[in-house]
């Protein structure tokens, strides 16, 4: 909650929801998968409280269900692997972790990484993102035209690590006939990484860029990645690897997924 002003309007307390993040990852276990003390994590990631305290003029309160919020804290994959916040993600009111659709072939995700022009200077391992929406807007449009259109309104498209971010920190935002693609990581080819329901849990999975979904939007955010002074480099210590040896395959790409309902 925050403080009630002269005009009779509530300011958004950017301050309490970060703290409540940090939390959300120390509660999922993200400490232990990247190898730090609790401790030692929080204070690593704590400079970026400051980058949202200093903006909260500009937020508003989220609104998972509405598939809209104000901003992610947000950690590399160098740090937790996407298997593993994949693993860590639950659909409101349910227990059961998210999965890796089976697409997804033995070290194949490592081929999926953040387009150039979205990376964030310095490959910190924790960012922030804000002004973020789930897209259902785009709910039967083709991924690339959606893409496109997102562009032009001078916003940007998420990346797997932002995507399982959004559904960590508030599941209520993938619901049924209202799941999202994550255009911004790419693995050189016409797929694109989608998050969807299976089975009563999140599920990482991908769709071809030419096929429309009427489940199945397209998540951005305001094109503001945010990084504090304190998360330059790794902000924590890297993790020991966690994947698949496995090389990843070449030739021609795999059979698409089937159409799992949003």
């Amino acid at each position: 909650m925050g403080e009630v002003q002269a005009g009779g309007t509530a300011e958004f307390d950017a301050g309490g929801e970060f703290d409540r993040q940090v939390a959300r990852l120390l509660e999922a276990g993200y400490p232990a998968v990247a190898g730090v003390p609790e401790e030692e994590f929080a204070a690593r990631v704590a400079p970026l409280r400051k980058v949202v305290v200093d903006r909260t003029a500009e937020l508003s309160a989220p609104e998972p269900e509405n598939g809209r919020v104000p901003f992610l804290l947000v950690i590399s994959r160098a740090l937790v692997p996407v298997e593993e916040a994949v693993a860590r993600t639950t659909l409101a009111g349910k227990s059961k972790p998210g999965i890796v659709d089976r697409h997804y072939k033995p070290g194949e995700l490592e081929r999926f990484t953040t387009l150039e022009e979205q990376q964030v200077a310095g490959e910190p391992a924790a960012h922030l993102l804000f002004g973020v929406e789930r897209g259902e807007e785009f709910c039967g449009a083709v991924p690339a035209d959606a893409m496109a259109e997102i562009a032009g309104r001078g916003r940007t498209t998420l990346t797997m690590e932002e995507g399982l971010a959004l559904v960590s920190q508030y599941p209520a935002a993938l619901a049924k006939n209202k799941c999202f693609s994550l255009g911004a990581t790419r693995a050189g080819d016409r797929r694109v990484p989608a998050l969807w329901i299976s089975q009563d849990a999140p599920k990482l999975g991908w769709c071809w860029e030419g096929n429309p979904h009427t489940w199945l939007g397209m998540a951005s955010a305001n094109g503001g990645r945010g990084r504090g002074s304190g998360c330059r480099g790794p902000a924590v210590r890297r993790a020991p690897a966690r994947r698949s040896a496995v090389a990843p395959p070449h030739g021609r790409p795999p059979s698409p997924p089937p159409r799992a309902p949003g």
